[in-house]
């Protein structure tokens, strides 16, 4: 499949998704979040594809935000139009049952720090910055960061860096908890993929089912949460992975997992 705004490549058991709008800064518009989604459905229906790993192009930009020159002629519906179309495809990539890394390689700002936490783990070049600097166009973030990142990084934080607009540099987005790990930049991809290769050496069915537990642990009560772990653990033990992985641990070998 042909896009406009991102580079779609399957690698060996992940897919690696580039926005690729470097000019822009990887400035988040329609044609972008028409692309992202068509990516993630991809993602979803590929059986060989296990991971997905998140990227901007270019040297200085994860994602800068949403394309102001398409914002600018936004009025009280279209407005609300453009916030839920995003919000809805950001949502769609977070909720996929696929474990989704970012590696944050630049400016992450506005709209492009939505996006990193909308992925499930982030890794953060030595030079990425971080903000919602919305205020200062007078308007409030509009793709899910008034309520995600409170749940990261606490709610006074997170009042802290939406009502000033500050924007923070990786080591401190990784203090606060926004971020994983913090890499020099020009190891950032090779640390990101290391890590990928690591999770696609576990069992599958167990990655998937990890993430879908930890997903539904934010909207159900702890005994609910409690509840749903045990039912998809037991599912898992009825998996072939499972009666693997048990066999190669007590013969000390390495499993040799198949996704069933």
């Amino acid at each position: 499949m042909n896009f406009e705004t991102i580079l779609f490549e399957e690698q060996n058991g992940y897919a690696q998704i580039t926005l690729n709008r470097p000019d822009k800064l990887n400035a988040l518009n329609t044609q972008l979040f028409n692309d992202l989604n068509a990516a993630i459905e991809i993602c979803e229906k590929t059986e060989s594809i296990s991971a997905v790993l998140l990227t901007g192009a270019g040297e200085k930009a994860f994602a800068a935000g949403a394309d102001i020159q398409e914002l600018n002629s936004s009025d009280k519906y279209s407005g609300r139009v453009f916030s839920e179309y995003g919000s809805k495809v950001m949502l769609r990539l977070e909720q996929l049952r696929k474990p989704v890394i970012a590696a944050i390689n630049g400016f992450a700002l506005g709209g492009g720090c939505e996006l990193a936490m909308s992925c499930h783990i982030r890794f953060a070049s030595e030079k990425a910055k971080f903000g919602q600097p919305e205020v200062n166009l007078g308007i409030i973030p509009g793709y899910g960061g008034t309520q995600r990142l409170p749940k990261i990084v606490g709610r006074a934080k997170a009042m802290e860096l939406i009502l000033s607009g500050n924007i923070i540099d990786a080591a401190e987005a990784k203090s606060i908890g926004l971020v994983n790990q913090v890499y020099a930049h020009e190891e950032l991809l090779t640390k990101t993929e290391e890590y990928i290769n690591l999770i696609l050496s576990k069992g599958k069915l167990a990655l998937y089912a990890s993430v879908d537990t930890i997903l539904a642990s934010e909207d159900l009560s702890p005994l609910e949460g409690l509840a749903y772990e045990s039912r998809v653990f037991g599912n898992t033990c009825d998996s072939e992975d499972f009666k693997e992985g048990t066999i190669a641990f007590l013969e000390k070998r390495k499993a040799n997992f198949i996704g069933k």
